[in-house]
């Protein structure tokens, strides 16, 4: 009988993976919420389907190009304290083996490995590699998986893309009676998937995390709505 595989992500892996789906579950609802807002704004002042089109894409540029941005920005200065803190500490091993051994030994110790037992698995991990052992146990970094700042902005720029094609594309391919109605309804709908997902992957609380998404991005529209109105009622 063949034995059963046993793949199981644990650790670092799972956790990166699980910090990615929130970032992209996140990326989406931005982009949900803010062309939403935008077109049903521009969409109390007009019903011009060029307007809305202009006015949703130009949004969508604005917006995925600014989270791909911010979130390279992020991620290198994240990258830049990864590489320093593994340079410090390669060279902290360079100069004070013992020192960095006794360190490596209380952390062990810490969680809850007996001081003999730590002591010995110190020892082993130092020998194997003694920089990627501190790296993960003292500084929580995998030196092979460090940040990437073009992933993390490919990530944001998609998310936000596929998030903002959904109030853009229900603002200007129904008939013009039908296109605040529709265009509510899809925004509201997408904003409690996102929120149902954020809350599964945070293990939070379902309702309110639905609640205070779909909400938010009610009231959102509700203000854009409004002063759109006004403006265009005004003549602007």
């Amino acid at each position: 009988m063949t034995e059963a595989t046993h793949e199981e992500a644990h650790g670092g892996a799972l956790g990166s993976r699980l910090n990615w789906l929130r970032a992209a579950v996140l990326g989406a609802n931005d982009g949900v919420v803010s062309t939403a807002g935008l077109v049903v704004g521009v969409a109390g002042a007009t019903d011009d389907r060029g307007t809305l089109l202009t006015a949703g894409l130009a949004g969508l540029l604005a917006g995925s190009m600014s989270m791909a941005a911010g979130e390279y920005v992020s991620v290198s200065t994240q990258r830049d304290s990864e590489k320093a803190a593994l340079a410090q500490e390669k060279r902290e091993l360079r100069e004070q083996p013992e020192a960095e051994l006794a360190e490596l030994t209380d952390l062990l110790a810490g969680r809850g490995l007996s001081r003999d037992v730590a002591r010995e698995a110190a020892v082993q991990l130092t020998e194997r590699d003694a920089l990627r052992a501190h790296a993960r146990v003292e500084l929580g970094i995998d030196p092979d998986e460090l940040a990437n700042p073009w992933h993390a902005a490919w990530a944001s720029f998609l998310a936000f893309t596929v998030g903002a094609l959904l109030p853009l594309l229900a603002i200007v391919l129904p008939p013009a009676s039908w296109r605040l109605p529709v265009t509510v309804v899809s925004v509201l709908a997408a904003l409690a998937l996102t929120g149902l997902a954020s809350a599964r992957l945070g293990a939070a609380r379902v309702r309110p995390a639905v609640l205070r998404n779909v909400l938010g991005g009610a009231l959102a529209m509700a203000v854009t709505y409004a002063a759109g109105a006004l403006l265009g009622a005004a003549g602007v």
